[in-house]
C-alpha cells in the first residue's frame, strides 16, 4: 500500500476550497459542461455529495454500494454540498484518528482499509473534484502548497494501465507532457488537461 500524506486538517481545506468555489453559485451555472466527459455541473455536484454520503457512511459502518449513489441537486445544492462535506469529514476524521479499517464496496477487491488510507482517497477526489468545478464555472484553481505535494504524491501512486480507459474509472489516463509545475503534473497524471484552467479569480 503505497505511502499517502493525508490529515483530517488537509482533507478539510479540500472541502473548504470547492465549499469557497460555490458560495456564488446560481441556478444557471448547473448546466455548464464539466471537464468529465458528458457531465455538466449539475451532475459533477450529484455526484461529488453522494461520494460524500457514501464515504462517510463506509466510515461509520459497513454499506453496500448504493450508499454511494448520486445525489440528486437543485437549488439548494450549496446547503446539501455543506452538509455532506462536513459528514464526511467528521466520519472519516474519526475513521483515521482512532485507527479503524474502512471496506469500500465500489473496491471489494481491496478489503478493508485503514481509515487514513480512505481519508486520503477522498482528499485527492476533493482536491481533483474543485479543478473540475472551478473549470467549470470558469475560475482559476490551485490548492496550497501543502495539499497540492499531498496530491502530488497520491497521484503519483494511482496505478495506470487500461482500467483506466474503461467506462467509469476513476481517473482517465494520464495525459503526457513535461512541467517543473507539481500542480500541472498533478492534473495530468490524473487525466486532466491544465490547458483547460478556468481564466478568472
Amino acid at each position: 500500500m503505497p505511502t499517502i500524506t493525508a490529515t483530517p486538517a488537509l482533507h478539510r481545506r479540500a472541502l473548504g476550497a470547492v465549499t469557497d468555489l460555490l458560495a456564488d453559485l446560481t441556478p444557471a451555472d448547473l448546466d455548464r459542461p464539466t471537464p468529465c466527459a458528458g457531465w455538466d455541473l449539475r451532475q459533477l455536484l450529484a455526484h461529488m455529495i453522494g461520494q460524500n454520503l457514501g464515504f462517510a457512511a463506509a466510515a461509520e459502518h459497513d454499506v453496500g454500494v448504493e450508499a454511494f449513489a448520486d445525489h440528486p441537486v437543485d437549488d439548494s445544492v450549496r446547503e446539501a454540498w455543506s452538509a455532506s462535506a462536513e459528514r464526511v469529514a467528521t466520519a472519516l476524521g474519526a475513521a483515521s484518528g482512532e485507527g479503524r479499517t474502512v471496506a469500500l464496496p465500489e473496491f471489494p477487491q481491496y478489503g478493508r482499509l485503514p481509515g487514513n488510507f480512505v481519508l486520503g482517497m477522498h482528499q485527492l477526489d476533493s482536491v481533483v473534484h474543485g479543478w473540475d468545478v472551478a473549470t467549470a464555472l470558469g475560475r482559476r484553481y490551485r490548492p496550497d502548497d501543502e495539499l497540492v505535494a499531498a496530491t502530488l504524491e497520491m497521484a503519483r501512486a494511482v496505478p495506470a494501465g487500461p482500467e483506466r480507459e474503461q467506462p467509469g474509472a476513476s481517473f482517465a489516463p494520464a495525459i503526457t507532457g513535461g512541467t517543473d509545475d507539481p500542480w500541472a503534473e498533478t492534473l495530468r497524471l490524473l487525466g486532466r488537461d491544465p490547458a483547460q484552467s478556468g481564466g478568472r479569480s
